[in-house]
């Protein structure tokens, strides 16, 4: 009976995870505003996912477009695309297949990787051992509970000092379905406390400063992307008068808030919230920065795909006062990352470098006084996108950790 009952739980869950057999990721690219106006109109008449950019909204020319399209959509799709002479590619033949051979590592699925994509659980289980076991090196503290009640943990990395020490704020998973972004929190954390003592780089960062990383920022969406649609990207929140769930955190800060590639439709990926902070995640990450100010020098928040290092601003064209600077340390960042595999990333301001997006994180902390406010959007350019093999983890976290080195030994340079 036992057994029954645990194939019937299997099952069950089996049968609640979205499935994705025959969908396609085509690369579209748009050199007329007749190609912008067709993707526009597609977006309106037939359900597709877009990867990127966000949102048809954003949409212009001489962008590549990746969007996903549903399989009893692809007939339809084709005889579109050939008709208009746009260019493009299949980037992912099923998608189905894809997200099976994402998860290439052999680990068991409930032990802590730093090589796998690892489940909230796992994670959660994972932050309560770690800071335990190097308590000389770390803290954890709550900021707060999800929508769903999940609480989300600050891990606090540096030597401990009996004077307040300035700080740098990290935080992954924004988006929920960008599954290597948390994989890399986990990764600098566990590279910062085993190199501690033998790399002087690091070891002088965490006796001078305080690193605070927060594993993953949207808990509910990154446990529903593995518990039932590995395509999520929002929050969980719900609202009266919609059927739709959640909002985009990366448009819930006020930071031009609601304007610029952004949606006020609940049902959209790049929904802003029905105010600035609705979201109780980015009410909470935003509280913590405003309670920690006078000390948080730098706020770096990891994304992906894209292999771009972006600085403020989005929500506007114009430059940032520190524009110059940014640069620099952006270019020199990109640079190091670059090093160790060759990996190529494009470094600019938000807006220019890619498309207006107001509501970010990096804007919204610039906006506040913390100078150094970088987004990482890692690999790849596309070819997996959010879908990014187990085998290239550690490579991707490897070369991201020199280039968040490279940031932190400069903004350490730089504190007085």
């Amino acid at each position: 009976m036992k057994v029954l009952l645990l194939f019937g739980l299997v099952a069950f869950a089996l049968a609640d995870l979205t499935r994705f057999e025959g969908e396609q990721v085509f690369r579209l690219k748009p050199v007329l505003d007749e190609h912008v106006t067709l993707i526009k109109k597609l977006a309106d008449s037939i359900q597709v996912d877009f990867w990127k950019p966000e949102s048809p909204e954003l949409v212009t020319i001489d962008i590549d477009v990746d969007i996903r399209v549903p399989a009893i959509y692809l007939d339809i799709v084709y005889t579109i695309l050939q008709q208009s002479d746009m260019e493009h590619e299949v980037l992912i033949e099923d998608l189905q297949t894809a997200v099976d051979a994402q998860a290439d590592s052999k680990v068991s699925p409930r032990a802590h990787s730093y090589t796998k994509y690892n489940t909230w659980d796992t994670i959660q289980s994972w932050i309560a051992s770690i800071s335990t076991s190097n308590s000389d090196l770390i803290s954890k503290q709550v900021i707060g509970n999800t929508f769903e009640g999940r609480p989300m943990t600050v891990l606090k990395l540096g030597k401990r000092s009996s004077s307040t020490k300035p700080a740098i704020f990290m935080d992954c998973g924004i988006h929920a379905r960008e599954w290597i972004s948390p994989a890399f929190c986990q990764w600098f954390v566990k590279e910062a406390l085993s190199t501690y003592g033998s790399d002087s780089q690091m070891t002088s960062l965490l006796n001078q400063m305080d690193v605070f990383v927060l594993p993953v920022f949207n808990v509910d969406g990154y446990d529903f992307t593995h518990k039932s649609n590995r395509m999520w990207r929002k929050t969980r929140s719900r609202k009266s008068g919609t059927n739709c769930f959640g909002a985009d955190p990366n448009r819930n800060f006020n930071a031009g808030w609601c304007t610029a590639g952004a949606s006020s439709n609940p049902c959209s990926d790049t929904y802003c919230g029905s105010t600035p902070e609705s979201e109780i995640e980015v009410k909470n990450v935003a509280d913590f920065i405003r309670r920690n100010k006078s000390i948080i020098k730098a706020y770096i928040t990891i994304h992906s795909y894209s292999q771009l290092l972006l600085f403020p601003y989005s929500y506007t064209y114009e430059l940032a006062a520190d524009h110059s600077e940014l640069l620099k340390v952006a270019e020199g960042a990109s640079a190091a990352l670059r090093s160790l595999y060759g990996t190529a990333y494009t470094s600019g301001p938000g807006a220019a470098t890619i498309y207006p997006a107001a509501g970010g994180s990096d804007d919204w902390a610039y906006d506040l006084g913390v100078k150094y406010s970088y987004t990482f959007e890692l690999r790849d350019t596309g070819r997996y996108g959010f879908l990014l093999p187990e085998s290239q983890i550690k490579p991707t976290c490897e070369e991201t950790m020199l280039a968040v080195k490279y940031i932190a030994a400069y903004v350490q340079k730089n504190l007085y």
